[in-house]
C-alpha cells in the first residue's frame, strides 16, 4: 500500500509518497504566498494552502497505482489561528507561528493569570506565537470577526477537515495551542473561559496516529483516489518531524534546523521545567516531549545570503570559512523576536565584535554558530532537569550544510546522526499513515524499522572545549542588551 505525508510548511507545502518498506517514491512542494501587512505580522490565507495541496495530491500521485493509496497524514506549521464561520467560511487570514502581534495578550496571561495558573492549566506560560493570545488579540482588535467564530482550527487541521469533513486537531499540534491540559491531553476548561471561547468551537481530540475519517467522495473523485483512502490526525512539524527522524520513545533527542530552529526531546515521563523555558508537549508517540523553539534558525542564514550578501550560493558563502572556535564575531538569532529560553517578541538580532579586519566569512560564520548557540540554551535547561544527552538526530534544510553539522555537534558537545532521509515532517505524516492504517503497531514500530543513520559527526574535543568558551560569553551577551530592545 502507499501513503501520503503532508506537510503544511510556512514557504509550502511539501508532499510525499512513501510505501510499506518506507521506500520515498515522489516528492512534491508548492509554493503560497506569505503576507507581512504590518511590521511583526505574518499571515496566510488558508484557501492557498488547500489549493496547493490539493495540486500537490494530483502530482504525486500522477502515474501511480491510485488504488494502492491507503492513507494521507500531515505535518504541519504549529500554532496558527484558523478561524471559521457557520458557514464554513475563513473569516480572516490565518495569523502564523511567527506572528508577534499578541505582545499585550501574552502580558495580560502571563502576568495578571499569572504563569503559575498557566502552567498548572496547559504545563506551559504564554508565547506570542501561540493560538490563545491570538484568540484573546481577536477578541479585543476585531470583535466583529470574533463574533462570527464557528470553528477554531491549527493549519493542517484546516486542510484534514476540508479533506474528510472531521473537526480534528491531534495532542501534539494542540499542545501549542495553550489551551490543551497537556499531561491529562484534553481541553482546559480553565482557558477556555479565560479566553471567551466554548468547548464546541474546538476541534476533537486525536492521538497522532489515529484515523479521523476517510476522504470525501467528491474530493476522491477529483482526485482519482478511493474513497476508503484514510485521513490520519498527524502532527504538529516539530512532532512530525521527530517521528521521521525515529525521535520517539525515552531520551531520544532531534536538533531540527529549519525556518525555526528547535531541539527536540522525547520523554514517557511528562515533563516541567521550573521557568516554563522549554514547552512541555504531547508527542505523537503516545507520550510527551520537551522542546524549545528559536523562531529564526536556517532563516537567518537564508537573511544573511539572500537579502545582505545577495547571493543564494550557500555553500559558495560557507567555502572560506575555516577558523572554527576563533571567530571574534557573535550574532544574536532573533529576528522575529525569541521564544526558548527568552520568550521576548521584541527581541531582535544584532553582530557585536567586528573589527576591520572582520571578514565576510566571519560575519556568515557569525550567523551559523548564532543559531547553534540559541539550540544550546534550550539544551542547558534540559540539562537542568536531569536529563542526560550524548547524541541527536538532525533534520532541515540547514543540516545539509556539512559545517554547520560539525558546528552543532561541537557547540551542543553532542554525536549528531545523520538519517538516510532527511524529509522531516513530510516523511513523519507519512508514517503517522502506515500506522493509523494498520501496516504497523505503534510509531516506535515503524521508527525503528525505517528510520537508518548513515553518518554520525562525533564532536571534537579540543574545538568543542573552545566553543564552550564562545558560549559562555555569548549567553552574556542578550541580557546586557535586553533592556534596549
Amino acid at each position: 500500500m502507499l501513503y501520503i505525508g503532508v506537510d503544511l510548511g510556512t514557504s509550502a507545502v511539501k508532499l510525499l509518497l512513501m510505501d510499506e518498506e518506507g521506500t520515498i517514491e515522489r516528492i512534491v512542494s508548492k509554493e503560497y504566498p506569505l503576507y507581512f501587512p504590518k511590521p511583526g505580522w505574518s499571515e496566510q490565507n488558508p484557501e492557498d494552502w488547500l489549493a496547493q495541496t490539493l495540486e500537490g495530491i494530483k502530482e504525486l500521485t500522477l502515474g501511480c497505482d491510485k488504488s494502492q493509496v491507503a492513507g494521507i497524514g500531515f505535518g504541519g506549521q504549529m500554532h496558527g489561528l484558523v478561524a471559521l464561520d457557520k458557514e464554513d467560511r475563513v473569516i480572516r487570514p490565518a495569523i502564523l507561528w511567527n506572528d508577534g502581534r499578541t505582545g499585550e495578550e501574552t502580558d495580560y496571561l502571563n502576568q495578571v493569570i499569572g504563569k503559575e495558573k498557566l502552567s498548572a492549566y496547559t504545563a506551559n506560560i504564554a508565547f506570542a506565537g501561540f493560538t490563545a493570545p491570538k484568540i484573546l488579540w481577536m477578541k479585543k482588535h476585531e470583535p466583529e470577526n470574533f463574533a462570527r467564530i464557528c470553528r477554531i482550527m491549527l493549519p493542517k487541521d484546516y486542510i484534514a477537515y476540508k479533506l474528510s469533513g472531521t473537526f480534528c486537531t491531534d495532542v501534539s499540534d494542540a499542545s501549542g495551542m495553550l489551551l490543551l491540559d497537556v499531561k491529562n491531553r484534553c481541553w482546559s476548561k480553565e482557558m477556555l473561559e479565560i479566553c471567551g471561547i466554548r468547548e464546541e468551537q474546538l476541534p476533537k481530540l486525536y492521538e497522532s496516529s489515529q484515523a479521523v475519517g476517510t476522504l470525501r467522495p467528491e474530493l476522491a473523485a477529483e482526485l482519482g483516489l478511493p474513497e476508503t483512502v484514510k485521513i490520519i490526525a498527524g502532527a504538529g512539524d516539530n512532532a512530525a518531524a521527530a517521528v521521521g527522524t525515529g525521535t520517539v520513545g525515552e531520551g531520544m533527542c532531534n536538533i531540527s534546523l529549519g525556518t525555526s530552529g528547535t531541539i527536540f526531546i522525547s520523554s514517557r515521563e511528562f515533563r516541567v521545567d521550573e521557568n516554563n523555558a522549554l514547552h512541555a508537549f504531547a508527542h505523537a508517540d503516545g507520550h510527551y516531549h520537551l522542546m524549545g523553539c528559536m523562531l529564526s534558525a536556517a532563516s537567518c542564514n537564508k537573511w544573511w545570503s539572500e537579502e545582505i550578501l545577495k547571493t543564494t550560493d550557500y555553500a559558495g558563502e560557507q567555502a572560506d570559512i575555516g577558523r572554527l572556535g576563533k571567530n571574534r564575531v557573535f550574532y544574536l538569532p532573533y529576528l522575529m523576536g525569541e521564544r526558548s529560553p527568552h520568550n521576548n517578541p521584541d527581541a531582535r538580532a544584532l553582530f557585536m565584535g567586528m573589527s576591520m579586519d572582520t571578514t565576510r566569512a566571519d560575519m556568515t560564520q557569525a550567523v551559523l554558530e548564532g543559531v547553534a548557540f540559541g539550540l544550546r540554551d534550550s539544551l542547558e535547561v534540559a540539562k537542568s532537569l536531569g536529563i542526560k544527552l550524548e547524541r541527536t538526530k538532525i533534520c532541515g534544510g540547514g543540516a545539509k550544510s556539512p559545517l554547520w553539522k560539525r558546528i552543532i555537534a561541537n557547540v551542543m558537545n553532542l554525536k549528531v546522526d545523520v538519517i538516510e532521509s532527511e524529509e522531516g515532517p513530510a516523511l513523519g505524516g507519512a508514517m503517522l499513515a502506515a500506522v493509523g492504517c494498520g501496516a504497523y503497531p505503534s510509531v516506535e514500530a515503524i521508527a525503528e524499522k525505517l528510520v537508518k543513520v548513515v553518518d554520525t559527526i562525533e564532536p571534537e574535543p579540543e574545538l568543542a572545549a573552545k566553543y564552550e568558551e564562545r558560549y559562555q560569553e555569548f549567553r552574556k551577551i542578550y541580557p546586557a542588551v535586553k533592556e534596549l530592545f
